[in-house]
């Protein structure tokens, strides 16, 4: 029930949003393009999230692997699309890395090399993002005050984040001093074990994959090709309108757009989303258009992720009345 209604919500401000924008952006235009909407570019552009769904579970279980853990391809494809349903009905998509560990956890690994999975994920991704953004603000350009102090701020958090797990793991004593801390936090001797315990799972999976650079690039390569593959949606969208598809300022404003999703204010950063890509793309789209661009999308990348996030999440539920 609760999932119920934050999913509701998340929608409902989502759906809110973009009227809003439709409403102040509606032109003849706006229907003229509605009227001769090419749906084989709008196949292609849900095409491309699901090749996102597909690259992410991919790239989740070759992680799995390279711990010794086998993970089936159909029961990596489930914990990518539950974990993308509870992303996207909680602040800044913060409760899909846990259920991820426990989805892991529940198949038989441990709960430190869970979450290193998990980490190692989250990490891949925001190198992503930086190392892409500033090459692609400076190579277009493009929104130059705005997406660089996005990417300082996003720099120094995730600069202050792989500090302080470095602290954390660099040393078996440091390991040890930091879970004695949480142990007198919880006033729990055997959670301070437990969770000692973990953190040498978790700092003996990092060291193994930080060993392996040849597979980091690997990884790092899938974490490219799965965000390439949602950051062209709004390209692929604007070719079905019979717009310019403005490639490579998409893909910029799309890389701003990722980061700001992750302020936790609302169920996947529904509303702030919206209100970023109508801000970001009314520099080089028509505003006759732009409504239509941010609903189609919004429909692609988030509402979808809920629809096949909560079939994947109940699936047991589902089997059972179908059976």
């Amino acid at each position: 029930m609760k999932n119920l209604k934050s999913a509701t919500l998340g929608i409902l401000i989502s759906l809110i949003t973009t009227l809003i924008i439709f409403k102040f952006t509606e032109s003849s235009l706006t229907w003229e393009v509605l009227s001769r909407v090419n749906f084989a570019f709008l196949a292609l552009a849900i095409l491309l999230q699901v090749a996102f769904w597909l690259i992410w579970a991919l790239r989740l279980g070759m992680i799995s692997r390279y711990l010794g853990f086998y993970l089936p391809f159909l029961s990596s494809i489930q914990i990518t699309l539950s974990s993308m349903f509870i992303a996207a009905i909680t602040p800044s998509s913060a409760g899909g890395e846990p259920l991820r560990v426990k989805m892991l956890s529940d198949r038989g690994m441990g709960v430190g090399e869970s979450t290193f999975v998990v980490l190692t994920e989250r990490v891949l991704d925001s190198l992503f993002f930086i190392f892409a953004l500033p090459i692609f603000l400076i190579f277009t350009g493009f929104a130059t005050d705005l997406g660089y102090r996005v990417a300082f701020v996003f720099l120094v958090l995730f600069l202050l984040f792989l500090y302080a797990l470095y602290e954390i793991l660099r040393s078996e004593e440091n390991l040890s001093k930091f879970a004695r801390w949480s142990g007198r936090i919880f006033r729990k001797r055997k959670i301070s074990e437990r969770f000692e315990k973990e953190l040498r799972n978790l700092r003996k999976g990092a060291l193994k994959l930080l060993s392996a650079p040849f597979y980091l690039v690997i990884l790092f390569t899938l974490t490219a090709l799965m965000w390439s593959a949602v950051f062209l949606i709004p390209s692929i969208i604007l070719l079905s309108f019979g717009q310019n598809p403005h490639f490579m300022l998409s893909y910029t404003a799309q890389l701003i757009i990722i980061i700001i999703s992750l302020i936790p204010l609302t169920p996947g950063s529904s509303g702030i989303v919206e209100s970023s890509m109508a801000y970001l793309y009314s520099n080089f789209v028509d505003l006759g258009v732009l409504g239509s661009l941010v609903a189609v999308w919004r429909f692609i990348t988030y509402h979808l992720n809920i629809i096949f996030g909560a079939v994947s999440l109940n699936s047991g539920v589902f089997k059972k009345f179908f059976r």
